[in-house]
């Protein structure tokens, strides 16, 4: 029998101590180490060498051989499909949706490759099947596992050989070696880490869902995002039918792309125009908002800044942004007032980006200029007015980069009227009925973006 140790694991950062300690070293957290039994030896000690060094560029390339599920908006974040053999993880708060879209997409795959496995931790069989029967997901050759056991669930791998693995969840999973509860740090570790072994060693691609904390954080130890080789968060309110899944990492692909869903009856639908989703609800001819097209990607996407400018009641006026860099903000009110000189000591600035779409980009700098602007001076800007353009501390406006796209997809709306950077010099060739405007300071935008 294999000799064991105890241990105080702290359950929040996954520091170790031999002795229990009422606070954690690691993270500052109290009463967070938990007494776990492990052995001496340890689980995920390698074993020997199994294959010679090969030389790199004999090596197989496998940029060919994604798993295309067809659901787009999904094969769009992960750089084209899904790589055989990688390691996925999936957070996202309780209830967003997280088994609704991978049952989708084990269904979309088990249509084109064949076998799928789903292992439900959490749900029995007949809970997974009611889902997939509303998701109409009963046809294909998805099988079910209603198991927690990682030695019982690799058993069932062996045995069955499907291209692809979905776990749902690490968190309920857990091996009889280790004397701790499912969810603990130990456990989704090596849990975690014996997935990844059965991935890399020619096994099949393995989709694990994770929870996360009340903080939005992925529950588990941090070095679960470090083993993993893409990591999806799934995000929106959850009294809402739209749905953001965007990649915090990914090793095949760029973290920079999206993909828009709508929950509806059927599950998660593709939303194939973000653009005009996103700008549905625009309301016309009222003051503080303008457009601007920012790039996620390669996808450009149409998005709503709008700007509440009102007295303040207090001593010191308020400024609050939400979906906009904070300190972005307050620097571009900075530069209104010094440059341009609106006075917004006496009033409070309050941000937003329609949608819930949070703007990292420079680019919309001088719309968020013109949305202040127009909420201060109550003049509304012209309903297909396009602003776009990085402002500087001197206010000048700057270049922005594939600005022809950006317009391009603009246009596509119905938008006819463009205030961009004089640095680009765009002209869209054959269409006479597009005013562009070459801007060279954000005083000139103000004056050409506020109609009477």
């Amino acid at each position: 029998m294999a000799k064991t140790k105890e241990r105080f694991v702290c359950q929040q950062c996954g520091y170790e101590s031999l002795s229990f300690l009422g606070r954690c070293p690691g993270c500052g957290s109290w009463n967070s180490l938990v007494a776990e039994t492990m052995p001496l030896e340890g689980i995920s000690r390698l074993a020997g060498l199994k294959a010679p060094p090969a030389l790199l560029a004999g090596i197989t390339d496998i940029a060919g051989e994604r798993l295309v599920s067809s659901l787009s908006e999904w094969d769009r974040v992960l750089g084209g499909g899904l790589v055989p053999g990688s390691l996925l993880l999936v957070g996202g708060a309780p209830g967003i949706g997280k088994s609704t879209l991978l049952l989708q997409v084990a269904h979309r795959l088990a249509a084109r490759y064949g076998k799928i496995l789903y292992v439900s931790g959490e749900e029995s069989p007949g809970q997974v099947r009611l889902r997939a029967q509303r998701l109409g997901a009963l046809s294909g050759e998805i099988y079910l596992l209603a198991e927690t056991d990682v030695e019982a669930i690799l058993a069932g791998i062996e045995g069955l050989g499907p291209v692809a693995v979905i776990v749902d969840s690490i968190q309920t999973m857990f091996l009889p070696a280790i004397q701790a509860a499912p969810g603990s740090v130990s456990q989704v570790r090596e849990c975690a880490a014996r997935f990844l072994r059965l991935a890399k060693d020619g096994g099949p691609a393995v989709i694990l869902v994770g929870h996360v904390t009340k903080e939005g954080f992925l529950a588990g130890p941090r070095v679960l995002e470090h083993l993993v080789d893409t990591v999806l968060y799934l995000e929106g309110e959850r009294y809402q039918a739209y749905r953001i899944l965007r990649a915090a990492k990914n090793r095949f692909g760029s973290t920079n792309e999206i993909g828009i869903f709508e929950m509806v009856t059927g599950g998660l639908k593709e939303v194939a125009n973000p653009s005009e989703m996103l700008l549905a609800e625009r309301p016309a001819g009222v003051a503080g908002s303008s457009v601007v097209a920012c790039l996620e990607g390669t996808r450009p996407l149409l998005l709503e800044i709008q700007a509440l400018v009102s007295p303040t009641t207090f001593g010191n006026p308020r400024r609050l942004a939400t979906g906009v860099d904070f300190n972005r903000a307050l620097l571009l009110t900075a530069v209104l007032e010094k440059r341009a000189g609106l006075h917004l000591g006496g009033y409070d600035v309050y941000l937003n980006v329609a949608g819930g779409i949070a703007i990292n980009e420079p680019a919309a700098d001088l719309a968020i200029c013109l949305a202040i602007a127009s909420g201060l001076k109550d003049r509304p800007v012209e309903a297909e007015t396009l602003v776009l353009g990085e402002v500087g501390l001197a206010g000048e406006v700057r270049a922005v980069s594939q600005i022809e796209r950006r317009i391009e997809e603009a246009a596509r709306l119905g938008f006819r009227r463009f205030l961009i950077p004089a640095g680009n010099k765009c002209r869209l060739i054959g269409r006479n009925d597009y005013e562009i405007y070459d801007v060279r300071s954000v005083v000139e935008a103000l004056e050409l973006g506020l109609t009477a």
